[in-house]
């Protein structure tokens, strides 16, 4: 995590601050914080838990001018995103990173874009070979971790020797915008920052984990214009429609019916349900759509509660905390799902190595 943890109440109050609220407007505020399910949210912005006159990243002034470019965002993202990657992937292994000799690097990020980019950071940081394989993944949302996990699946399945490193990193927060629509509230209540590592190898010797037993996708093309994520010359925009609950408790059981059978299994199958916490009305929209009884969400809701959304790095923060019991118990099977622009639904299944 980035070094900055603000409360919910002190990002609450800088939104007070930058949108200018009366009274009636900070009420309706402080209602949609209460309902958010958020308590803190990580950055590596200080300025939301400090008044204006500690601001480190938004102007002094009293008029927010000149506010953040897309120029000024970028050159946070490049300065901050390569340690926060690297201390996420350092906390995957438990020795020195070169006991593992990774063959592949696949980084994914949809907040910030560079070239040469994050990619190349890490190799440097890390003194990586200079002949490693290496791809991005850019601006793919939310379940951009999966597409990462399904093209770290199929190198290990055609070379046996990889050892495939992905690492998530998105710094949603440097993309706060001033005005006060109902998206820039959204997202302002909503996105936090963090990185995420996972290691994907073809030989199972190296560490006990979990195994990838299948990948399935759709597109929902209905919510195309409910979910985007866009540039500006002020930062990237983010469309984040309150329909989105609606179509995801529509679809969602036929689509994990769907996504279950392409793996031969049933969803009494499933021990774990892994699902992206993209916002307090989604986990209740599928919820109620899988008729779940006995807090089958709860790790998702704990992770929503304690970290807020993080785009990309999110769901395997909620895999990370399921990993333990499932390894202890070396039974299990779970089941991921997470959602981004397009509508796009991107689903996983994984069980313990025997």
């Amino acid at each position: 995590m980035p070094v900055y943890r603000h409360r919910q109440q002190d990002i609450q109050h800088f939104m007070r601050q930058v949108f200018a609220m009366n009274e009636i407007e900070y009420r309706k505020l402080k209602f949609l914080c209460h309902q958010s399910g958020i308590d803190t949210r990580y950055s590596v912005i200080p300025d939301y838990s400090r008044e204006s006159k500690d601001w480190k990243f938004y102007p002094q002034s009293e008029n927010l001018e000149p506010f953040p470019s897309l120029e000024q965002r970028m050159a946070w993202f490049n300065k901050f995103a390569a340690p926060v990657s690297v201390d996420a992937m350092r906390d995957c292994f438990s020795g020195s990173f070169h006991d593992y000799n990774i063959t592949h690097l696949i980084t994914v990020s949809c907040t910030g874009m560079s070239a040469p980019g994050l990619d190349l950071q890490i190799m440097e940081m890390l003194d990586l070979p200079k002949n490693i394989y290496r791809t991005s993944i850019n601006f793919m949302g939310c379940y951009a971790a999966i597409h990462a996990m399904k093209i770290a699946d199929t190198i290990c399945k055609t070379d046996k020797k990889a050892k495939v490193m992905i690492v998530c990193t998105e710094l949603c927060t440097l993309h706060f915008q001033r005005d006060a629509t109902a998206d820039n509230i959204t997202s302002s209540l909503l996105f936090g920052d963090g990185a995420a590592a996972m290691l994907v190898t073809a030989d199972n010797d190296l560490h006990k984990g979990l195994r990838l037993d299948g990948f399935y996708s759709e597109i929902m093309p209905k919510g195309k214009r409910d979910m985007s994520w866009e540039l500006s010359s002020s930062g990237f925009q983010m469309t984040l429609s309150g329909y989105i609950p609606e179509l995801i408790a529509e679809d969602f059981e036929p689509l994990m019916e769907r996504a279950l059978q392409h793996s031969l299994l049933v969803k009494e199958n499933i021990s774990h349900w892994c699902i992206h916490p993209g916002g307090k009305r989604i986990l209740e929209a599928i919820h109620k759509s899988l008729h779940f009884r006995n807090g089958e969400l709860d790790t998702c809701y704990k992770i929503l509660k304690e970290y807020g959304n993080m785009s990309s790095p999110t769901i395997l923060f909620v895999l990370k905390e399921m990993l333990k019991p499932l390894l202890s118990s070396k039974k299990g099977t779970v089941f991921g799902a997470a959602f981004g622009p397009g509508l796009t639904m991107e689903t996983f299944v994984a069980s313990p190595d025997a």
